[in-house]
């Protein structure tokens, strides 16, 4: 019923096709198929360049790229400890430790930490202090 016969350049082409009489106006025609489906050996791909957005740096990075352990102050070598929630950190009747202090008091879930206070964050041990 909705199969047609058309012509192109590459010779008549077999597709479906759907006409829609209309007063006063051209008929609606949606055609699919009837497309050449043959290589065109000098055709040449013009692709557009992707657009490159410079975002602003997020505020982990700046402080990885501080190079400066949060905890003591020290500088190099530096990791970052993430913890779930701060509502971890901050049980009733707990006194946090100086890591945990330093993550509540910026209300961060993360702390740029040396090699030393981070195995001492795992380790439960008490971090030394800011002050000598």
């Amino acid at each position: 019923m909705h199969k047609a016969r058309i012509d192109t350049p590459n010779g008549p082409r077999v597709c479906f096709e759907a006409h829609i009489e209309r007063k006063n106006r051209k008929p609606l025609v949606a055609r699919f198929g009837g497309i050449p489906l043959q290589r065109q050996r000098a055709a040449e791909l013009a692709d557009r360049e992707p657009v490159r957005v410079d975002y602003p740096q997020k505020e982990l990075t700046a402080r990885l790229l501080a190079d400066t352990c949060e905890i003591c102050g020290s500088k190099g070598n530096v990791q970052v400890h993430h913890v779930r929630a701060l509502a971890d950190l901050a049980h009733a009747g707990w006194q946090p430790s100086d890591w945990a202090r330093v993550m509540l008091q910026r209300r961060r879930k993360t702390v740029v930490a040396c090699d030393i206070c981070h195995d001492r964050i795992h380790s439960e041990q008490p971090v030394r202090t800011l002050t000598p």
